[in-house]
C-alpha cells in the first residue's frame, strides 16, 4: 500500500504541475524580459520540496514534468533550456533549505534566480555568444520576483495543507 500511496502522490504532483504549465502558457505576461514567465509550475516544486521527505521524489517530479511538456509543446531547446534551469533552481533550492538558514521565500527566490542563470547558459552556448549574459540582471529581478510569488503562494498551501490527514502519511513516504 505505502508504494501505491507514494505513486499516486507522485502523479498528483505531476499531474498539477502539468495543468499549471499548461495554465501559464495561455497567460498573457506583460514582463519587460521578453521569455519571462511567472513559473507556477515551480509552485509545486516547492511545494514537494518542503512537503516531501525525499529530495529523489521531488526530482522525479520535476523531470517528469519536463519530459512531459516537452512532449506537450515543445521541442529539443525547450527541453534544453528547462532542464538547465531546473538543475540549476533544484540545486540551489536543496543547497539553501538544507542549511536551515533561508526561510522559504528566500529558498524560492534564489529558485527562480538560479533558474534564469540556468537557462541564460544554455542559450550562450546555442547561439555561441557571450553577450546574451547582459541580459541576466534583468532576468534575475524578473526571477526574483516570480519567486517570492511563487514562495508565498507555497507558503499559504502549506499551511493549508498540513492540516489534512494526508500530509502526515505523505511525509512517511
Amino acid at each position: 500500500m505505502n508504494k501505491t500511496f507514494r505513486l499516486v502522490i507522485l502523479s498528483v504532483f505531476v499531474a498539477q504541475s502539468l495543468v499549471l504549465y499548461v495554465v501559464e502558457g495561455m497567460l498573457p505576461v506583460p514582463f519587460i524580459a521578453p521569455g519571462a514567465k511567472l513559473g507556477l509550475a515551480n509552485l509545486i516544486t516547492v511545494i514537494a520540496l518542503y512537503a516531501l521527505p525525499h529530495k529523489k521524489d521531488v526530482c522525479l517530479i520535476l523531470l517528469l514534468r519536463i519530459i512531459l511538456a516537452t512532449a506537450f509543446g515543445g521541442g529539443i531547446n525547450a527541453f534544453l533550456y528547462s532542464v538547465a534551469g531546473a538543475a540549476f533552481s533544484f540545486g540551489s533550492m536543496v543547497l539553501l533549505k538544507n542549511t536551515g538558514k533561508f526561510s522559504l521565500l528566500g529558498v524560492s527566490a534564489a529558485g527562480g534566480i538560479f533558474h534564469n542563470l540556468g537557462q541564460v547558459i544554455i542559450a550562450s552556448i546555442i547561439v555561441e555568444n557571450i553577450k546574451i549574459m547582459l541580459y541576466l540582471p534583468l532576468l534575475a529581478i524578473a526571477g526574483t520576483g516570480t519567486g517570492i510569488l511563487i514562495g508565498v503562494t507555497a507558503w499559504i498551501t502549506l499551511r493549508h495543507l498540513q492540516k489534512l490527514p494526508i500530509y502526515r502519511r505523505m511525509q512517511r513516504i
